[in-house]
């Protein structure tokens, strides 16, 4: 009888021991599956979403004085500026956090679109110096500079931030589609996309985007 009853209390405690480990295992299978997802989505980091070409002609001229203002000198030169312009969302700006135990991804911020890259070419016309203002290696650069500042400005009024804005909702569609390659769930009911559009789902399980 006794060893009967040492039997079944062996039993038992193996038992437990054995289930203790499978769900030991199975908790850091699913804290290892969180960190990875979130790195992964955050490995994309920047996506481009909508691409813009520009053809801008910028004035640039600089007048000095010398002699007691007495005598003037000019530089002057027209610059032919074509760039291409990225549009996107930086998603290492995204704030999301895991809830292991659901296996949920949890979506709660989404960041504004932002100018990723300019990409610039110039070429030089009508390039005149004075002959106390000439051109050097430091006026070039500086001049680039304010070309590619002249671009930028133009970027707000060309549509393009509205056009990425409209491309907010592919992009959390993207990061559905990573999350759910390993089996777990986007949640993103209460988003709030760029312009205060509200990310949800209805009864069917589309998306829809609201005020």
């Amino acid at each position: 009888m006794e060893a009967l009853l040492g039997l079944f209390l062996g039993a038992i405690i193996t038992y437990w021991i054995l289930n203790y480990i499978k769900i030991q295992k199975n908790k850091d299978k699913t804290n290892t599956q969180s960190v990875i997802l979130l790195e992964k989505i955050r490995s994309v980091c920047k996506l481009i979403t909508v691409e813009g070409e520009f053809a801008e002609i910028y004035h640039y001229e600089n007048t000095k004085e010398r002699f007691l203002s007495l005598i003037s000198s000019k530089k002057k030169a027209i610059i032919l500026i074509n760039a291409k312009a990225h549009i996107g969302f930086d998603l290492s700006k995204l704030k999301m956090k895991a809830i292991n135990e659901k296996k949920v991804i949890k979506l709660t911020h989404f960041p504004q679109p932002e100018v990723l890259s300019v990409d610039t070419d110039y070429k030089y016309y009508d390039k005149k110096e004075g002959f106390f203002n000439k051109f050097d290696s430091t006026d070039l650069t500086e001049l680039n500079t304010k070309a590619k500042e002249h671009v930028m400005s133009k970027i707000p009024e060309s549509g393009l931030l509205d056009t990425a804005k409209n491309e907010a909702l592919e992009a959390v569609l993207m990061i559905q589609n990573i999350v759910e390659t390993i089996g777990w769930t986007l949640d993103y009911q209460a988003l709030i996309l760029p312009e205060n559009n509200i990310l949800e789902a209805n009864k069917n399980n589309t998306l829809k985007i609201g005020k």
